[in-house]
């Protein structure tokens, strides 16, 4: 697949309780990372992480990253779609460079492009 899924991310505005739940229902490996991160180690298959909401007013959810080979012209393509971009190519903390866009039907997705691909 050219642009498979590569990362699911928890936004939660109670990160603590979200831990034990899904620690608890998956048996799922937690690792805190850096800024108040939580990486997902499930082992085989996508990974993921979870993050207090920067956003309070926003409920808690579930967003999924696609590998793209450059972050800044798939925001651009997905625009020229229609799309309404939410966050601009930006680098997170040395890791890789992600975008954020709503499609035409108001879903939220992300695009990755990790520092070494």
């Amino acid at each position: 697949m050219a642009n498979p899924f590569v990362h699911v991310e928890l936004q939660t505005t109670d990160l603590k309780k979200a831990k034990t739940f899904y620690q608890k229902l998956f048996d799922w490996k937690l690792e805190d990372a850096p800024g108040g991160y939580t990486m997902i180690q499930v082992g085989e298959g996508t990974g993921g992480g979870m993050m207090t909401s920067p956003c309070p007013d926003v409920p808690s959810h579930w967003m999924a990253y696609v590998l793209v080979e450059d972050v800044a012209a798939a925001l651009k393509k997905a625009k020229s779609l229609g799309a309404e971009i939410k966050m601009e190519a930006t680098d997170v903390m040395g890791y890789g460079t992600m975008g954020l866009f709503k499609d035409p039907t108001g879903a939220h997705l992300a695009v990755w492009k990790p520092k070494k691909m």
